[in-house]
């Protein structure tokens, strides 16, 4: 084959053409968007209170008793019920896309921010700010006031991420059991030095931090999505200049570079927006794990790998299984709320499990 042809061919891979799977990736996304939409709106519309939206929309146009009564259900709706969700989409689609580019630059189904220790790493961040902020970490608090914590957060989960991949790839290889072995130290060192500044905390703190730990969307606030949601969405943001580059990859880093693709700048890049995106959604949500492998493995049963269509997918298919996963988390036990990382838990460790079975030919399905 000539150079020139054989070029062609790997662009052409690369940019990920239109195939069998493109009409059914849009058709994916567009039923996901449906999806998300009608999730939310139920997650709004549903809870322990008998507060409704209809009767927030009543009150708008209604005097007297009744429109105190829907003055009511509007600080339900408008301060407990609508943070919970903008926070439970923000969270599940920084997840999803995270895990989804962690696979990515691993070229490894594996991947994923929780399993591999980059969550731990962004705990221990937030877990810092939460117990020193106002000691030794204080001017670091009064610096960057409510950012503070996601910042922390990021920078636990961008350490981490930088010596996971230093430690698991050589000479561009990654290495599944380097990658996992080095994902439980990393999380265990990480866990360790947590256990260390909890056992500082006062009992406060302590209690702020058990629950927290466990995960939960359940003290969202607008102040909160304020100071986490435009860290997300950058990051987020950034992933739209990474897809063809991450399809490239897929290739082999040579034939990546042979494409004019800047590897070592694409993979920073990629370090970064999972760092800002799993540090900002831990330090608002606490620990959720399994959304990151579990989101896009699933897709790219259905959607195929071209990442042009599989990072909005998984940021929508995240969001959504996000509120299910708390929609769930609120009624299971009510009026009590379960942690949201035990749900996500009990319906992701299997499903890894059976990832890790399926690829070592165990099982035939």
């Amino acid at each position: 084959m000539p150079p020139a042809a054989g070029m062609l061919s790997l662009r052409r891979l690369a940019d990920a053409p239109e195939g069998d799977r493109s009409a059914r990736a849009r058709l994916a996304i567009a039923l996901l968007v449906v999806m998300l939409v009608v999730v939310a709106a139920v997650s709004t519309a549903t809870g322990a209170s008998d507060a409704s939206v209809l009767g927030v929309i009543k009150g708008w146009f209604q005097q007297g008793e009744e429109a105190a009564l829907s003055a009511r259900d509007r600080l339900i709706v408008y301060e407990i019920r609508l943070p919970r969700v903008a926070l439970g989409i923000l969270v599940g689609a920084a997840l999803a896309v995270s895990g989804a580019l962690m696979q990515g630059l691993f070229r490894n189904p594996l991947a994923d921010p929780g399993i591999v220790g980059v969550s731990a790493g962004a705990s221990l961040g937030a877990i810092t700010v939460i117990v020193l902020g106002s000691t030794v970490l204080g001017p670091f608090v009064a610096l960057f006031g409510i950012y503070a914590l996601p910042l922390a957060a990021f920078l636990g989960g961008l350490v981490t991420t930088l010596l996971l991949y230093r430690v698991a790839t050589r000479q561009g290889q990654t290495s599944i059991a380097t990658m996992l072995l080095a994902g439980i130290a990393l999380a265990a060192l990480a866990m360790a030095l947590s256990g260390i500044l909890i056992y500082m905390a006062d009992d406060r703190q302590l209690r702020d931090l058990t629950f927290w730990q466990l995960g939960s969307l359940g003290g969202a606030t607008w102040s909160k999505i304020g100071s986490a949601g435009p860290i997300i969405v950058l990051a987020l943001a950034a992933t739209v200049f990474l897809a063809r580059g991450l399809n490239a990859l897929a290739l082999g880093e040579a034939s990546a570079r042979h494409l004019g693709i800047p590897v070592q700048r694409m993979k920073n890049a990629v370090v970064l927006a999972v760092a800002a995106a799993t540090g900002a959604a831990v330090a608002v949500s606490g620990g959720i794990g399994f959304v990151g492998i579990v989101v896009p493995h699933f897709l790219r049963l259905i959607i195929g790998p071209d990442h042009r269509y599989l990072l909005p997918a998984a940021a929508l298919l995240g969001a959504s299984l996000l509120l299910l996963a708390d929609a769930v988390s609120r009624t299971i036990v009510a009026p009590a709320e379960l942690p949201i990382g035990i749900v996500t838990a009990v319906f992701g460790a299997p499903f890894f499990l059976w990832v890790l079975l399926r690829r070592r030919g165990i099982l035939d399905l």
